[in-house]
């Protein structure tokens, strides 16, 4: 979410300084990794704060941060942080939510088919189609 929040090309040093520390994240390995890319970040965060708290103002007077996408990504980054590298503790934890997201599309295509089908029956469908699918 952090890289679409981002952009692809982003305007400001603070969105292309947050972008390249965002594409780091994959690469984290060990403890050490995970405590410089923290140290780093927390850096960034220092760095930018008051470039952050920074308002636009409409003729109407209406005011607004003017670094939404950046705010959204500043935060959520310091709220997954609790649970951002649980994979360094347990080797079964995988990195990313890429596999979790392929079996979930699989499972949303399927209940596409079957859009008719009550909450009941919807809830069923999914219990039966985990146990055939991972089950067998």
């Amino acid at each position: 979410m952090s890289l679409a929040y981002l952009t692809r090309n982003p305007k400001t040093d603070a969105g292309i300084e947050l972008r390249c520390l965002v594409k780091e994240i994959h690469k984290i390995e060990t403890y050490h990794d995970r405590d410089l890319w923290i140290k780093y970040f927390n850096n960034w965060c220092e760095k930018y704060n008051e470039f952050l708290k920074e308002k636009s103002e409409s003729d109407s007077g209406r005011r607004w941060y003017t670094h939404k996408s950046l705010r959204k990504t500043r935060s959520l980054i310091k709220n997954a942080l609790a649970n951002m590298f649980h994979y360094l503790d347990d080797y079964r934890i995988s990195k990313s939510t890429n596999g979790l997201e392929t079996k979930f599309s699989y499972l949303k295509n399927s209940l596409k088919i079957h859009r008719g089908l009550s909450n009941e029956n919807r809830e069923d469908f999914v219990i039966w189609y985990n146990y055939f699918k991972y089950n067998s």
